[in-house]
Protein backbone atom coordinates (compact mmCIF):
# COMPACT_ATOMS: atom_id res chain seq x y z
CA UNK A 1 0.00 0.00 0.00
CA UNK A 2 1.82 3.34 -1.60
CA UNK A 3 -1.43 5.75 -0.56
CA UNK A 4 -4.20 5.96 1.48
CA UNK A 5 -6.98 4.88 0.30
CA UNK A 6 -9.34 7.68 -0.56
CA UNK A 7 -13.18 8.26 0.93
CA UNK A 8 -14.81 6.94 3.75
CA UNK A 9 -15.94 3.72 2.80
CA UNK A 10 -12.97 2.53 0.61
CA UNK A 11 -10.31 0.23 1.67
CA UNK A 12 -8.06 -2.57 1.13
CA UNK A 13 -8.51 -6.20 0.75
CA UNK A 14 -6.14 -8.37 3.20
CA UNK A 15 -5.14 -10.82 0.98
CA UNK A 16 -2.18 -12.41 3.51
CA UNK A 17 1.31 -12.46 3.31
CA UNK A 18 1.72 -8.44 2.99
CA UNK A 19 -0.52 -8.65 -0.32
CA UNK A 20 -3.69 -6.50 -0.40
CA UNK A 21 -5.75 -5.38 -3.12
CA UNK A 22 -6.13 -2.04 -5.01
CA UNK A 23 -8.69 0.52 -2.99
CA UNK A 24 -12.07 -0.20 -3.81
CA UNK A 25 -15.62 -1.59 -1.58
CA UNK A 26 -14.75 -4.17 1.06
CA UNK A 27 -16.13 -7.66 0.77
CA UNK A 28 -20.01 -8.52 1.99
CA UNK A 29 -19.85 -8.74 5.97
CA UNK A 30 -16.42 -6.32 6.17
CA UNK A 31 -15.95 -2.54 6.68
CA UNK A 32 -13.06 -0.32 6.57
CA UNK A 33 -10.88 0.12 9.64
CA UNK A 34 -9.17 3.45 10.61
CA UNK A 35 -6.18 2.45 8.71
CA UNK A 36 -7.81 1.94 5.34
CA UNK A 37 -8.30 -2.24 6.03
CA UNK A 38 -11.34 -3.92 5.30
CA UNK A 39 -11.83 -6.21 8.49
CA UNK A 40 -14.59 -8.74 8.95
CA UNK A 41 -17.40 -8.08 11.69
CA UNK A 42 -17.42 -9.98 14.59
CA UNK A 43 -20.08 -7.91 16.31
CA UNK A 44 -23.15 -8.99 17.34
CA UNK A 45 -26.84 -7.37 17.06
CA UNK A 46 -27.93 -4.77 19.57
CA UNK A 47 -31.29 -4.82 20.86
CA UNK A 48 -32.18 -1.94 18.67
CA UNK A 49 -30.57 -3.95 15.60
CA UNK A 50 -33.05 -6.32 16.62
CA UNK A 51 -36.03 -4.59 17.33
CA UNK A 52 -35.54 -2.97 13.88
CA UNK A 53 -35.47 -6.26 12.08
CA UNK A 54 -38.52 -7.19 14.09
CA UNK A 55 -40.24 -3.81 12.94
CA UNK A 56 -40.06 -4.76 9.10
CA UNK A 57 -41.51 -8.18 9.78
CA UNK A 58 -44.12 -7.04 11.70
CA UNK A 59 -44.75 -4.56 8.67
CA UNK A 60 -45.61 -7.82 5.95
CA UNK A 61 -47.40 -9.51 8.66
CA UNK A 62 -49.75 -6.65 9.35
CA UNK A 63 -50.26 -5.75 5.57
CA UNK A 64 -50.86 -10.12 5.28
CA UNK A 65 -53.84 -9.90 8.38
CA UNK A 66 -54.96 -6.53 6.80
CA UNK A 67 -55.64 -7.71 3.21
CA UNK A 68 -56.97 -11.32 4.54
CA UNK A 69 -59.64 -9.00 6.81
CA UNK A 70 -60.65 -6.80 3.85
CA UNK A 71 -61.03 -9.55 1.14
CA UNK A 72 -61.54 -12.99 2.46
CA UNK A 73 -65.47 -11.82 3.11
CA UNK A 74 -67.18 -12.65 7.31
CA UNK A 75 -66.31 -16.40 7.48
CA UNK A 76 -64.46 -16.70 10.55
CA UNK A 77 -63.06 -20.19 9.56
CA UNK A 78 -61.33 -18.84 6.63
CA UNK A 79 -60.01 -16.22 8.47
CA UNK A 80 -58.64 -18.21 11.02
CA UNK A 81 -57.02 -20.70 8.58
CA UNK A 82 -55.55 -17.81 6.46
CA UNK A 83 -54.29 -16.03 9.85
CA UNK A 84 -52.23 -19.15 10.69
CA UNK A 85 -50.86 -19.69 6.90
CA UNK A 86 -49.15 -16.24 7.11
CA UNK A 87 -47.62 -16.47 10.19
CA UNK A 88 -46.36 -20.02 9.67
CA UNK A 89 -44.95 -18.15 6.11
CA UNK A 90 -43.52 -15.07 7.98
CA UNK A 91 -41.86 -17.52 10.65
CA UNK A 92 -40.64 -19.76 7.85
CA UNK A 93 -38.90 -16.90 6.09
CA UNK A 94 -37.33 -15.56 8.99
CA UNK A 95 -35.56 -18.80 10.46
CA UNK A 96 -34.52 -19.38 6.61
CA UNK A 97 -33.10 -15.54 6.56
CA UNK A 98 -31.34 -15.72 9.81
CA UNK A 99 -29.83 -19.22 9.07
CA UNK A 100 -28.51 -18.20 5.96
CA UNK A 101 -26.28 -14.86 7.36
CA UNK A 102 -23.00 -14.99 8.29
CA UNK A 103 -22.32 -17.56 10.54
CA UNK A 104 -24.31 -19.80 8.12
CA UNK A 105 -26.61 -22.46 9.79
CA UNK A 106 -26.58 -20.49 13.27
CA UNK A 107 -29.07 -17.88 14.77
CA UNK A 108 -26.44 -15.64 16.33
CA UNK A 109 -25.30 -13.67 13.63
CA UNK A 110 -22.54 -11.20 13.07
CA UNK A 111 -22.70 -7.48 12.49
CA UNK A 112 -20.91 -4.31 11.69
CA UNK A 113 -22.50 -1.87 13.94
CA UNK A 114 -24.37 1.44 12.56
CA UNK A 115 -22.03 4.21 13.43
CA UNK A 116 -24.11 7.12 11.17
CA UNK A 117 -26.85 7.00 8.86
CA UNK A 118 -24.73 7.49 5.81
CA UNK A 119 -23.40 4.12 6.33
CA UNK A 120 -26.74 3.07 5.19
CA UNK A 121 -26.05 5.04 1.35
CA UNK A 122 -22.34 4.18 0.96
CA UNK A 123 -23.41 4.81 -2.93
CA UNK A 124 -23.97 8.94 -2.19
CA UNK A 125 -20.74 8.97 -1.02
CA UNK A 126 -17.88 7.23 -3.41
CA UNK A 127 -14.88 9.41 -3.35
CA UNK A 128 -13.01 11.40 -6.99
CA UNK A 129 -9.96 11.54 -6.37
CA UNK A 130 -8.32 15.19 -8.24
CA UNK A 131 -12.08 14.98 -9.27
CA UNK A 132 -11.18 13.27 -12.19
CA UNK A 133 -12.72 9.33 -11.96
CA UNK A 134 -15.47 8.18 -9.62
CA UNK A 135 -13.55 5.27 -7.10
CA UNK A 136 -16.74 3.09 -6.43
CA UNK A 137 -16.63 2.03 -2.78
CA UNK A 138 -20.21 1.43 -2.94
CA UNK A 139 -21.47 -2.00 0.36
CA UNK A 140 -23.26 -2.86 2.71
CA UNK A 141 -21.36 -0.96 5.94
CA UNK A 142 -24.49 -2.14 8.02
CA UNK A 143 -24.23 -5.67 7.54
CA UNK A 144 -26.81 -7.65 7.83
CA UNK A 145 -29.37 -4.56 8.69
CA UNK A 146 -29.54 -3.96 4.88
CA UNK A 147 -30.40 -6.53 2.47
CA UNK A 148 -31.92 -8.67 5.88
CA UNK A 149 -35.09 -7.29 5.18
CA UNK A 150 -34.97 -8.03 1.64
CA UNK A 151 -33.88 -11.73 2.16
CA UNK A 152 -36.94 -11.85 4.66
CA UNK A 153 -39.50 -10.49 1.97
CA UNK A 154 -37.93 -12.90 -0.93
CA UNK A 155 -38.59 -15.85 1.70
CA UNK A 156 -41.22 -14.35 2.24
CA UNK A 157 -42.71 -14.42 -0.96
CA UNK A 158 -41.43 -17.82 -1.69
CA UNK A 159 -43.34 -19.79 0.98
CA UNK A 160 -46.23 -17.65 0.44
CA UNK A 161 -46.84 -18.77 -2.67
CA UNK A 162 -45.86 -22.75 -2.06
CA UNK A 163 -48.16 -22.74 0.90
CA UNK A 164 -50.96 -20.46 0.53
CA UNK A 165 -52.76 -21.75 -3.22
CA UNK A 166 -52.68 -25.51 -1.37
CA UNK A 167 -54.32 -24.15 1.64
CA UNK A 168 -56.77 -21.80 -0.22
CA UNK A 169 -57.58 -25.11 -2.68
CA UNK A 170 -57.81 -27.94 -0.27
CA UNK A 171 -59.31 -26.06 2.77
CA UNK A 172 -60.95 -23.36 1.52
CA UNK A 173 -62.38 -25.03 -1.83
CA UNK A 174 -64.65 -22.42 -4.48
CA UNK A 175 -63.49 -19.32 -2.91
CA UNK A 176 -61.89 -17.13 -4.96
CA UNK A 177 -61.74 -14.30 -3.42
CA UNK A 178 -59.02 -15.81 -0.32
CA UNK A 179 -56.82 -15.54 -3.57
CA UNK A 180 -57.12 -11.77 -3.34
CA UNK A 181 -55.08 -11.68 -0.56
CA UNK A 182 -52.58 -13.44 -2.42
CA UNK A 183 -52.20 -10.81 -5.06
CA UNK A 184 -52.54 -8.16 -2.83
CA UNK A 185 -49.14 -9.62 -1.14
CA UNK A 186 -47.87 -9.81 -4.88
CA UNK A 187 -48.32 -6.01 -4.52
CA UNK A 188 -46.91 -5.47 -0.93
CA UNK A 189 -43.75 -7.28 -1.08
CA UNK A 190 -41.81 -5.16 -4.12
CA UNK A 191 -42.47 -2.07 -2.49
CA UNK A 192 -42.01 -2.69 1.23
CA UNK A 193 -38.85 -3.80 -0.76
CA UNK A 194 -38.14 -0.27 -2.65
CA UNK A 195 -39.12 1.49 0.91
CA UNK A 196 -36.05 -1.09 2.69
CA UNK A 197 -33.90 0.19 -0.25
CA UNK A 198 -34.40 3.69 -0.43
CA UNK A 199 -35.53 4.61 3.01
CA UNK A 200 -33.88 1.56 5.47
CA UNK A 201 -31.40 4.33 7.30
CA UNK A 202 -34.22 6.73 7.94
CA UNK A 203 -36.41 3.96 8.89
CA UNK A 204 -33.79 2.91 11.31
CA UNK A 205 -33.24 5.72 13.05
CA UNK A 206 -37.47 6.81 13.34
CA UNK A 207 -39.26 3.39 13.31
CA UNK A 208 -40.21 3.41 16.78
CA UNK A 209 -41.95 6.88 16.65
CA UNK A 210 -43.39 5.99 12.57
CA UNK A 211 -44.82 3.06 14.83
CA UNK A 212 -46.06 4.84 17.74
CA UNK A 213 -47.91 7.42 15.87
CA UNK A 214 -49.45 4.48 13.32
CA UNK A 215 -50.41 2.30 15.56
CA UNK A 216 -52.27 5.46 17.53
CA UNK A 217 -53.73 6.39 14.15
CA UNK A 218 -55.08 3.21 13.48
CA UNK A 219 -56.54 2.48 17.02
CA UNK A 220 -58.54 5.97 16.38
CA UNK A 221 -59.96 5.03 12.75
CA UNK A 222 -60.67 1.26 13.92
CA UNK A 223 -62.70 2.38 17.40
CA UNK A 224 -63.42 5.91 15.00
CA UNK A 225 -65.84 2.54 12.85
CA UNK A 226 -67.77 1.63 15.81
CA UNK A 227 -71.34 2.08 15.09
CA UNK A 228 -72.49 4.16 18.01
CA UNK A 229 -70.19 6.39 18.99
CA UNK A 230 -70.66 6.56 23.25
CA UNK A 231 -68.00 5.54 25.95
CA UNK A 232 -70.98 2.77 26.86
CA UNK A 233 -71.63 1.28 23.54
CA UNK A 234 -68.18 1.34 22.52
CA UNK A 235 -67.46 -0.56 25.67
CA UNK A 236 -69.72 -2.99 25.23
CA UNK A 237 -68.97 -4.02 21.26
CA UNK A 238 -65.44 -4.58 22.13
CA UNK A 239 -66.14 -6.94 25.35
CA UNK A 240 -68.83 -8.63 23.22
CA UNK A 241 -66.95 -9.04 20.31
CA UNK A 242 -63.75 -11.37 20.80
CA UNK A 243 -62.15 -9.81 17.68
CA UNK A 244 -62.68 -6.38 19.18
CA UNK A 245 -60.33 -7.49 22.13
CA UNK A 246 -57.79 -9.15 19.94
CA UNK A 247 -57.70 -6.11 17.86
CA UNK A 248 -57.10 -3.84 20.51
CA UNK A 249 -54.15 -5.67 22.29
CA UNK A 250 -52.82 -6.24 19.14
CA UNK A 251 -52.62 -2.10 19.06
CA UNK A 252 -51.63 -2.31 22.44
CA UNK A 253 -48.46 -5.07 21.61
CA UNK A 254 -47.88 -2.41 18.56
CA UNK A 255 -47.38 0.36 21.69
CA UNK A 256 -45.83 -1.83 24.15
CA UNK A 257 -42.98 -2.80 21.60
CA UNK A 258 -42.72 1.12 20.43
CA UNK A 259 -41.78 1.72 23.71
CA UNK A 260 -39.53 -0.72 23.89
CA UNK A 261 -37.34 0.85 20.74
CA UNK A 262 -37.37 4.54 22.36
CA UNK A 263 -36.00 3.23 25.70
CA UNK A 264 -33.97 -0.24 25.08
CA UNK A 265 -34.24 -1.15 28.35
CA UNK A 266 -31.45 0.98 28.61
CA UNK A 267 -33.28 2.89 31.92
CA UNK A 268 -35.84 0.93 33.71
CA UNK A 269 -37.19 3.91 35.61
CA UNK A 270 -38.40 5.49 32.81
CA UNK A 271 -39.25 2.36 31.28
CA UNK A 272 -42.02 1.46 34.10
CA UNK A 273 -43.53 4.76 33.61
CA UNK A 274 -44.04 4.94 29.85
CA UNK A 275 -45.30 0.88 29.89
CA UNK A 276 -47.91 2.00 32.03
CA UNK A 277 -48.92 4.58 29.29
CA UNK A 278 -49.52 1.24 26.93
CA UNK A 279 -53.40 1.20 27.04
CA UNK A 280 -53.99 5.34 27.43
CA UNK A 281 -54.54 6.03 23.54
CA UNK A 282 -57.64 3.75 23.66
CA UNK A 283 -58.97 4.86 27.20
CA UNK A 284 -58.44 8.69 26.43
CA UNK A 285 -60.82 7.77 22.81
CA UNK A 286 -63.45 6.70 24.89
CA UNK A 287 -63.74 8.59 27.79
CA UNK A 288 -63.43 11.49 25.14
CA UNK A 289 -65.74 10.11 22.39
CA UNK A 290 -68.36 11.69 23.94
CA UNK A 291 -67.19 14.84 23.35
CA UNK A 292 -66.32 15.10 19.84
CA UNK A 293 -70.04 15.59 18.47
CA UNK A 294 -72.13 18.08 20.05
CA UNK A 295 -75.30 16.01 19.39
CA UNK A 296 -74.02 13.29 21.80
CA UNK A 297 -74.66 13.54 25.33
CA UNK A 298 -72.06 11.60 28.12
Amino acid sequence: MKDPCPGKYCGFTDFGNSSFSVCGPCLRGYRVSSNNICQKCFNDLLIYDWLYLGFMTLLSILLHFYFIDKTVGTSKARHLILYICAMVESTVAAVCSVLVMEPMGQTGLQSCHVQSISDWYTMLHNPSPNYTTTLHCTQEAVYPLYTMPMIYYAFSLVAMMILRPVICNKLIIGKTSTRKCIYAALYFFPILTLIQAMGGGLIYYSFPYLLIVGSVVSLAIYLAQFPKQSMKYILIDIFKSPRNIIIILGHWSLHAYAIIGVTQFKNMSSFTPLAALVPLPTFYYIITVPYTDPNLTV
